[in-house]
């Protein structure tokens, strides 16, 4: 009988804004990790999936709702829960094998034996050789390597992996990937169950036995698929393809509910969050989608091959033309829009007349900034206003984003300009003139 390891029933989780409001980043969350079973999550940037790992591990707590580990609640650190971080978490100053170590030595184990471990987690995760090296001198799959073995020498019940493969480039996380694939498969692993945060598609696909896909604002599980598919599993094949193409599909649904709620006559609110996409990536995006074979609607997949961009990318450009009504996501699709069209055959004024106006009518801070500095007799304010006002929805890192972007977005189309130097933003010259007492209307 397969038994249920991590249960979450109802679990929410809000942290504090700049001004002391509550911002909501889990709700409603029901999940069960079972024995046997890899589950990979999936969703874009600040839908939770980090928080709720954490949440998962013991290291933070749920404001609502139970966790337990193996029935019993958790309320704190799981000596049983393992962890692999997307950052290597190394010591510098310490070697392979004191890095690995380290864990047992915190629970108290002597010299000998933790030694004797240490060497064992190393062997399997393919370090041998290495033990006495320093992070520095090892490369960034080995360094990863060493974080896994840390995390294994502890032979947990649960392995919990937020990123891991992320930072590394594609063809060293593909090996990763694969080696601890190979041992999860022939049963050499301690853990029993893994869960795999990633914004890979494909890896979550070639990894997983379950995809869950969190929607935010606040983050909620919206979608659930059973990979059947028996490995080793081939990229290539079409049961793969067809599960990356329905996982595509409902990653971008989400994308694209947002984006004509976004288009809507009721404004969104000035702190909601942006995708983090720079103009020329869009502007790259929009000219192939027009071209053959592609000819204005292209399967997302496809063109992440055509592009050679990572899903994260693609997912944040796409969803940014959507925004601005340039294109459409559409079940997997992105198909441009008749303006969209216009934009691509344009001069470089006109595209840029076009993205300030679509900036304007689709962002409203933007909107809001615009009109502040029509306002100010100067022409000029300083960013720290709508930095404080981002803050009362999203937390500093997240408001910092939002306003880079919606700066960057802005400056393209010439609805503001932004001085880096003295962190200011103003009119664009010329309007600022104009704006000063006695300039023209």
């Amino acid at each position: 009988m397969v038994q249920d390891i991590i249960e979450l029933r109802d679990v929410s989780k809000s942290f504090r804004s700049a001004d002391g409001h509550a911002r909501p980043v889990l709700d409603g969350i029901d999940f069960t990790l079972r024995e046997g079973e890899i589950v990979a999550l999936l969703g874009a940037s600040g839908s939770g999936k980090s928080t709720l790992l954490r949440i998962m591990a013991g290291l933070i707590g749920a404001d609502r709702g139970s966790v337990t580990y193996r029935g019993q609640p958790l309320h704190g650190p799981a000596r049983a829960i393992g962890m692999v971080f997307q950052s290597f978490a190394l010591f510098p100053w310490l070697t392979v094998q004191q890095n690995v170590e380290l864990g047992l030595e915190a629970r108290g184990m002597a010299p000998a034996a933790r030694a004797e471990r240490a060497a064992a987690a190393i062997e399997l995760i393919g370090l041998t050789g290495f033990e006495g090296a320093l992070p520095r001198e090892l490369s960034g799959g080995m360094r990863q390597r060493v974080g896994i073995a840390r995390a294994l020498v502890t032979e947990p019940d649960v392995l919990l992996m937020d990123e891991a493969f992320s930072a590394l480039d594609v063809l060293t996380g593909e090996r990763l990937r694969e080696d601890i694939l190979e041992l999860w498969t022939s049963g050499k692993l301690p853990t029993r169950a893994m869960l795999v945060v990633s914004h890979n598609i494909e890896e979550a696909v070639l990894m997983a036995d379950r995809v869950l896909i969190l929607g935010r604002d606040p983050g909620r599980i919206r979608f659930q698929i059973a990979v059947q598919v028996p490995r080793p599993r081939d990229p290539d094949s079409a049961d793969v393809r067809a599960l990356v193409d329905e996982v595509y599909a409902l990653m971008a649904a989400g994308r694209g509910r947002a984006a004509r709620a976004a288009g809507a006559a009721e404004p969104s609110p000035l702190g909601r969050r942006l995708p983090k996409a720079d103009v020329a990536r869009m502007e790259d995006l929009l000219d192939i989608l027009v071209e053959e074979p592609f000819s204005g609607r292209a399967d997302l997949p496809e063109l992440a091959e055509a592009t050679e961009l990572g899903d994260r990318e693609l997912l944040s450009a796409a969803d940014a033309l959507a925004v601005l009504g340039l294109a459409q996501l559409e079940r997997g699709d992105l198909e441009i829009t008749p303006l969209g069209r216009r934009y691509v055959a344009g001069s470089h004024a006109l595209r840029q007349e076009i993205f300030g106006q679509q900036v304007l009518a689709h962002v409203p801070l933007a909107a809001h900034i615009r009109h502040s500095l029509e306002q100010e007799p100067s022409g000029q304010l300083p960013e720290e206003p709508f930095l404080r006002l981002l803050a009362e929805h999203l937390d500093q890192a997240d408001a910092k984003r939002v306003l880079e972007t919606v700066i960057a977005w802005s400056r393209h189309g010439e609805v503001f300009e932004y001085d880096y130097n003295a962190g200011t933003i103003h009119l664009p010259t010329g309007e600022d003139d104009a704006a000063a007492p006695g300039g023209a209307g």
